[in-house]
């Protein structure tokens, strides 16, 4: 208990300008964890809905039942998959179209929608990339500051005592401290997410693919996609 409130007793007693970093500091971390938590509940929801909406696709018989019979929001698997989608009905009833023609745009649109979905998945991770590595830097501004208004206090004296350094140098190091703690959650973090994204990300890219090949199949004269196109 003796050690929080030497701590804190520091952290006032330090010098304006280190004070003013050590807010920084301290509002960073909560913007920080603010976007962590987000970005937690975000890439859950996420694999939830990309596991539920493989399965559903895999499981349903047609694909044009399932695009009438569902809603997208933008984003997700069915988010591209709807994408992909509309795109392949409005092209296939153009005039002698070539089928490759058809195929191409196809894979156009769920590049396009991929990319939103990327979007959607790395938002904010950029910040936590900066706050994790501009952060110890900021601390140890604070704490070179510290340590030199502690110096300069010295030269007004004529004989210096450990007792005399000590407090000056110590709120000082308090600023590289924060610093660090503010860093390396965001760090963490941030690779983290970066590596869970990519996992989405090669979800979708697999599924488009393997959906591209569905549509081609059916534009060769394969099974139709409901039975008007029969």
């Amino acid at each position: 208990m003796s050690n929080s409130i030497s701590i804190w007793a520091l952290m006032v007693s330090a010098d304006p300008v280190v004070k003013c970093v050590m807010l920084l500091l301290l509002a960073t971390s909560i913007y920080s964890w603010t976007i962590i938590f987000k970005r937690i509940g975000l890439l859950r929801q996420s694999r939830q809905e990309y596991k539920n909406f493989e399965h559903k696709f895999w499981t349903t018989g047609d694909i044009s039942k399932l695009y009438n019979n569902s809603e997208s929001s933008g984003c997700g698997l069915l988010g591209i998959f709807h994408s992909g989608f509309k795109a392949f009905t409005k092209l296939r009833e153009v005039h002698k179209m070539p089928i490759a023609n058809i195929i191409e745009e196809v894979q156009r649109a769920l590049r396009v929608a991929i990319a939103r979905e990327s979007d959607r998945l790395d938002a904010n991770l950029s910040i936590l990339a900066t706050i994790g590595s501009v952060s110890p830097y900021v601390g140890l501004f604070g704490t070179v500051w510290g340590i030199m208004h502690s110096f300069i206090a010295l030269g007004s004296v004529q004989q210096a005592t450990l007792s005399m350094v000590a407090p000056g140098i110590s709120e000082a190091l308090i600023a590289t401290a924060m610093g660090l703690f503010v860093a390396i959650p965001a760090s963490i973090a941030y690779n983290c997410f970066v590596a869970e994204a990519e996992v989405l990300l090669n979800h979708g890219d697999n599924f488009s693919e393997e959906f591209v090949g569905i549509l081609a199949r059916q534009l060769h004269g394969g099974r139709p996609t409901s039975e008007q196109d029969e």
